[in-house]
């Protein structure tokens, strides 16, 4: 297989920033591997040991380029950075709604593998969906996610929309819902602070216990229900007619529609 590194990030925000973070957390790759092109890197990438900025020259180097600019910015830094790489570079992109045959024809007609993934690479939490027309591209995207994320193949691009309103735009779902639990505990008379370490704390711990114990979330569900107990009581608005499994379809066929939109 061809050699992942060095890896150039073009765009060094929230999310390149989050690989940085979360590459160096797993001992994954070492900083003077990262080669990182951004007009005003961050004081946190400046410190991380990569490349910042360095000569043209220096870019054909580069085995794997992470497209991680805003997708309105993509066109073009991919046509400022196209004429330095190395014939045989694979571009592996996180930019949002851009298609892969797009990107390919961008940069020079080398190989794409694109990805939606979430900012929790940083912790090496992180999900990221994969789709990429050939092995080669497909390999390399795994080389650079698996680290940090659990990596999901798609069979088809059209389903990358389906995966950002599934998995790319849930974290800020389950965010949403702490908030309105926790003013739901202050309605019911706990103290905002109390409130807060409650709710929190529960999730997290929830969230720890699906991901570890391998069991379906609905046996989970079903293990912490007393029939005619309090719980029960509250399942039946959570997952009444017009509780969260409407709510979240109604959710995700939302973020997907945009998705598309976005996409052109």
């Amino acid at each position: 297989m061809t050699k992942t590194t060095p890896i150039l990030l073009l765009g060094a925000g929230r999310m390149g920033g989050a690989l940085i973070d979360g590459w160096k957390q797993a001992g994954a790759f070492a900083a003077p591997d990262l080669i990182v092109v951004d007009p005003q890197p961050s004081q946190a990438v400046l410190a991380s040991g990569a490349r910042v900025n360095p000569p043209s020259a220096e870019l054909a180097r580069a085995r794997t380029v992470l497209l991680a600019v805003k997708p309105q910015l993509w066109n073009a830094a991919a046509a400022d950075l196209e004429p330095h790489l190395a014939p045989d570079a694979v571009i592996v992109s996180i930019a949002a709604g851009v298609g892969a045959a797009d990107i390919s024809a961008s940069f020079g007609g080398r190989r794409v593998a694109r990805i939606m993934t979430t900012t929790a690479v940083a912790i090496g939490k992180g999900v990221a969906s994969v789709f990429a027309p050939d092995a080669e591209a497909r390999a390399r995207a795994h080389a650079l996610f698996e680290p940090v994320a659990t990596v999901v193949d798609l069979d088809d691009e059209v389903l990358m929309h389906a995966a950002t309103g599934v998995s790319g735009s849930a974290p800020a779902y389950l965010y949403a819902f702490v908030e309105a639990l926790e003013a739901a505990g202050v309605s019911a008379g706990l103290s905002p602070e109390a409130s807060r370490q409650l709710a929190r704390a529960t999730i997290a711990g929830s969230a720890a216990l699906l991901a570890q114990s391998g069991e379906e979330p609905a046996e989970l569900r079903r293990q912490v229900t007393s029939p005619g107990g309090t719980t029960q009581a509250a399942l039946e608005v959570l997952m009444g007619e017009t509780g969260l499994g409407p709510l979240l379809r109604d959710a995700v066929a939302a973020a997907v529609r945009r998705s598309k939109e976005l996409a052109g």
